[in-house]
């Protein structure tokens, strides 16, 4: 598995490729920002090693409290924080969950210390309206941030799946199913033999 440093230069020098391709497809600044932006957040601090102590969970800083329920529900490069879209979609559903709660708290102490008529209604209508003006906005930064996390998924499985070839051969990239089974046909073949060589010894 690469390092935090390789996975940051992995990052860095794919930028220019996500970025020059983004503004090739959309013609847009504003889109192209928007997909650039989310891939060095999801490359380098919001990406699937979160689920361990790593430099994407350092570089939050004092909010690094927030992911330690994540870390503890989850198993490290599982397919929960490192597969393809649903890794990028429960951590933004997690940290979106935060942000609500914390939110909610805080208009909730605001209205009782203050006095501060709130009406709930207008603010969930009020975020509805957003999601739904903006809905393009937020689903090409989400299409970054599933970029920079699948750069590093991507580095992990590779530099996985190479060290696995220099000591298996190809062997070593077969899935676990299709060793198994090659297990069990030499396993029984071996059986077999055997069975044979004790029929001829006792025929003799």
């Amino acid at each position: 598995m690469p390092s935090g440093r390789t996975h940051d230069r992995i990052t860095l020098w794919a930028l220019p490729f996500v970025t020059g391709v983004t503004f090739w497809q959309t013609n847009s600044g504003n889109l192209t920002l928007l997909v650039a932006g989310g891939f060095l957040l999801g490359g380098l601090m919001f990406g699937p090693d979160l689920d361990i102590y790593s430099r994407h969970y350092q570089r939050w800083g004092f909010l690094r409290f927030i992911w330690l329920p994540y870390q503890k529900s989850l198993r490290h490069r599982s397919f929960l924080s490192h597969g393809p879209i649903i890794g990028t979609t429960l951590r933004v559903f997690y940290l979106g969950s935060f942000i609500a709660i914390v939110g909610i708290f805080t208009l909730f102490v605001v209205q009782k210390l203050w006095n501060f008529q709130l009406n709930w209604q207008t603010v969930g209508a009020t975020v509805t309206h957003t999601l739904n003006l903006y809905s393009t906005e937020f689903l090409v930064l989400f299409l970054g941030l599933e970029l920079g996390a699948m750069s590093h998924s991507l580095s992990d499985w590779g530099g996985s799946a190479y060290k696995r070839f220099q000591k298996q051969g190809v062997r070593g990239l077969l899935p676990p199913r299709a060793k198994m089974k090659k297990r069990k046909v030499t396993n029984r073949g071996s059986s077999r033999g055997k069975v044979k060589a004790r029929n001829s010894r006792a025929k003799s």
